[in-house]
């Protein structure tokens, strides 16, 4: 019997993207996507595409993911952000390689993420692997005691013989600097709460002074020099500029939120 393939999704206010995801996987026997609220035509795309819509309040990233998962019930499962397409050459080797009862029970994907349309490939954002392709039952999503009700940067959690495969998947991450800038502002709360809960809050003044400035400092001179950022022009200056300044962000939010209490 052939072994079936499920993706999940989760979403909220994507219809920009999701047509260009759910296109790249129709290959699939089922696709679930869990919605957490849209308010624009994410549900009817993702219901034009046949997929099985569930309806669930915001829980966390990883908690979210988990219960898309699931819903699933294909012997393989592709886990996708629904800013995310498969290339055409790994929607093949997909198909091929799920056929041949294959000797891993997991598999990254090179991610190529793309910054303003611009294919990042230096500063460490390439090859970018992540585990989202796996048999049903021997992985999710991180919800252990040192991850629980983790904000941000959620990864899964398995145990077991995997592979990568050769194409890649490509991540539509920030087309416009205002999305990027808006994504990083939300992010660095998220993870400024993350710190608070870890008593990370840089109250003394050294603290303050390497979280806020020493550390995104030398954070963007090792991306953008020693590995080579600068050779992604004037895009890769961008990135590199911002996703340290993220840093910065992430723990004077901490600190402010700490002073205040």
């Amino acid at each position: 019997m052939r072994p079936t393939v499920s993706v999940a999704i989760i979403t909220c206010n994507e219809e920009q993207n999701l047509p260009r995801t759910l296109a790249s996987v129709q290959f699939a026997d089922q696709i679930v996507v869990v919605d957490s609220g849209s308010a624009d035509r994410t549900v009817k795309i993702a219901e034009a595409f046949n997929a099985t819509v569930i309806h669930q309040n915001w829980l966390g990233f990883a908690a979210q993911k988990n219960l898309a998962i699931s819903h699933c019930t294909g012997d393989w499962i592709l886990s996708l952000d629904a800013d995310e397409e498969l290339s055409p050459e790994l929607q093949d080797q997909i198909t091929t390689l799920i056929p041949s009862n294959p000797p891993a029970d997991a598999y990254f994907l090179k991610r190529r993420n793309l910054f303003l349309g611009k294919w990042i490939r230096f500063g460490g954002f390439y090859p970018d692997p992540k585990l989202r392709l796996f048999r049903r039952n021997t992985a999710g999503f991180t919800q252990t005691p040192q991850f629980e009700d983790r904000l941000v940067h959620e990864t899964i959690a398995f145990d077991g013989h995997s592979s990568t495969l050769d194409f890649d998947l490509i991540h539509h991450a920030y087309p416009t600097l205002e999305a990027y800038i808006e994504h990083m502002d939300r992010y660095s709360t998220l993870g400024a709460k993350h710190l608070l809960r870890s008593n990370r809050d840089s109250r003394s003044t050294l603290a303050f002074v390497a979280n806020v400035l020493i550390i995104p400092y030398l954070t963007f001179l090792w991306n953008y020099i020693f590995r080579l950022g600068f050779l992604d022009g004037r895009e890769g200056l961008l990135l590199h500029l911002y996703q340290s300044t993220y840093t910065s962000w992430k723990y004077a939010k901490a600190w402010q939120t700490a002073r205040r209490k």
